[in-house]
């Protein structure tokens, strides 16, 4: 079969002929139609996602649309390695499955899983988020963060506060939920950019704050949790949950800001919610999108041009088409 295939770690796919799965020990083999490009797919394609096995060559793509035999067509998550999602067929446990509503496009379904996924696991399963709270979602104009506000509105947010470096695409993000947008500009030639975002965000969190979905990590990421130290009132607790690391920074924390505040840091991702909820939030997901209440842009390319597309910007987000 045609299929994307990594040959080493760090090496881009390469489209070519790889072996057939073959239906095993309850493991199906589905047709796949739509794989979408994402952080963990390539993160595990290189070796560098903490959940990479490192074993070459094989096929990338952790998630994808397509249909068993009997031409059921579903979402499935977790392919049996060395099979992935980027292949004209792939081999799947069906308890890693889930059936698409019929008025849901199989592109909008590969495209949001797992934006959506990260956003109600880090939500639901680890804040524990209750309607009426504030919501501030760090890196909100990527793919996954601007689903996030989405989703943290639909859930009832009563105030989804929205940052990230892109101020024009931060404003976009009104028309989405976002009631407050915050842009900020941390490099190194904004000498004054660290203090003029932590006093955003210190008049902000002033009128309360709850929980923090932070997709950036690094400096901002940082300097959100100081403000949280001097604004928040005492001993109110702030769940700030850690689901990406885009900014590419570590985080070096003042041991005071945790002394002298209530936040309760946490990550969120495979391993550390359980595989149902993590399925339970893309079946939520995929309510809210056949609902036409969640939005994503994306770019569709055929899977031949894997090679060349393999570090295309995550927004919009690109799917490949395999069928």
């Amino acid at each position: 079969m045609k299929a994307a295939i990594v040959s080493s770690a760090g090496a881009k796919p390469i489209f070519s002929e790889f072996e057939n799965p073959i239906s095993h020990d309850g493991r199906e083999v589905i047709t796949v139609t739509a794989a979408a490009l994402t952080h963990l797919t390539k993160g595990r394609a290189a070796g560098s996602h903490y959940s990479a096995d490192n074993q070459y060559p094989f096929v990338p793509g952790v998630d994808g649309v397509g249909t068993f035999a009997d031409g059921r067509r579903v979402y499935f998550v977790m392919p049996e390695a060395p099979f992935g999602a980027m292949a004209e067929q792939t081999l799947v446990d069906p308890r890693y499955t889930i059936a698409l509503p019929d008025n849901l496009d199989d592109v909008v379904a590969a495209a949001l899983a797992n934006p959506g996924m990260s956003c109600f696991a880090a939500l639901v399963e680890r804040a524990h988020f209750q309607a009426g709270e504030t919501v501030l979602i760090n890196g909100a104009t990527g793919a996954a963060g601007s689903v996030a506000v989405q989703v943290a509105k639909q859930l009832g947010a009563g105030k989804v506060i929205a940052t990230g470096r892109n101020a024009h695409d931060l404003e976009a993000l009104r028309s989405l939920g976002a009631d407050v947008v915050v842009p900020f500009d941390l490099g190194p030639k904004n000498v004054n950019g660290v203090e003029q975002f932590e006093h955003a965000l210190v008049d902000i969190f002033a009128d309360g704050l709850d929980v923090i979905v932070d997709y950036l990590w690094g400096t901002s990421a940082r300097t959100i949790i100081i403000a949280v130290a001097k604004a928040v009132e005492d001993a109110h607790p702030v769940r700030f949950v850690e689901v990406g690391e885009a900014s590419r920074e570590p985080v070096e924390l003042p041991g005071a800001a945790l002394r002298s505040s209530a936040i309760q840091i946490m990550g969120s991702g495979l391993k550390s919610v359980p595989l149902p909820a993590l399925l339970e939030g893309i079946r939520r997901t995929f309510d809210l999108a056949a609902r036409g209440t969640l939005h994503l842009a994306t770019q569709v390319v055929p899977l031949s041009t894997v090679t060349e597309s393999w570090q295309a910007p995550g927004k919009p987000r690109l799917v490949f088409k395999v069928r």
